[in-house]
């Protein structure tokens, strides 16, 4: 039943980040962009060595490595097993944009390099109030409650969810641990580059217990 009332939530589109900062900078306009307006969101990607042959996205940003060099894959601060390195993935977000909470299967290092972005973090064994969408979905991995109008009627384990809050601006550096889940709110025009390298093994146990 959710997989056929499930609609994409994204729609993935190819444009240059002038064609993407005049849909997203609204602060010379004064615009206001509501709930059902469009959001954009842009992202680049510097792959390296993700896959067996080193294979890449078409049009990928594999110099973002010499833009970002304390990303790049050698044992540092940021990258604790650069064999398991995931690329680097800068996302460039508009106020108001945001990412439904989530976890990811891998250590998280994350810069924040203009702008501001709120971050909603819980523990992995919250799982069992998140209400997660199941292995096998679209959005599996994701949260199936709406985070910014919680429906307790419908999710009322949600109540009992944990969690705390750090708003990130220019020059801060979070590191999220595998499996930690995150809800993410842009603040405003807002700048972010990520990479991932390898699994914390500590936070498997939770998210097995809640089926993944």
């Amino acid at each position: 039943e959710e997989i056929k009332d499930w609609k994409e939530p994204t729609t993935m589109l190819r444009m240059t980040y002038k064609e993407w900062l005049s849909h997203a900078n609204l602060t010379a306009t004064g615009e206001v962009v509501g709930p059902d307006d469009p959001h954009y969101y842009f992202r680049l990607i510097g792959c390296g060595e993700t896959g067996p042959q080193g294979e890449c996205d078409q049009g990928s940003s594999e110099y973002l490595f010499d833009e970002l060099p304390f990303f790049q894959p050698r044992e540092t601060l940021y990258v604790v097993d650069p064999l398991e390195q995931k690329g680097i993935h800068c996302r460039f977000g508009m106020h108001g944009v945001i990412a439904e909470n989530h976890f990811d299967q891998s250590r998280n290092a994350i810069v924040v390099l203009g702008g501001e972005r709120r971050y909603i973090l819980s523990h992995p064994n919250q799982c069992r109030y998140l209400s997660l969408l199941p292995k096998g979905h679209p959005s599996a991995r994701h949260s199936a409650v709406d985070w910014s109008d919680p429906d307790l009627d419908t999710y009322p384990e949600f109540a009992e969810a944990m969690g705390n809050e750090v708003v990130l601006q220019a020059g801060d550096v979070l590191y999220l641990p595998t499996n930690w889940f995150h809800y993410i709110i842009s603040l405003s025009l807002n700048f972010q580059c990520n990479t991932r390298s390898g699994v914390t093994p500590e936070y498997l146990r939770p998210l097995r217990e809640c089926g993944f």
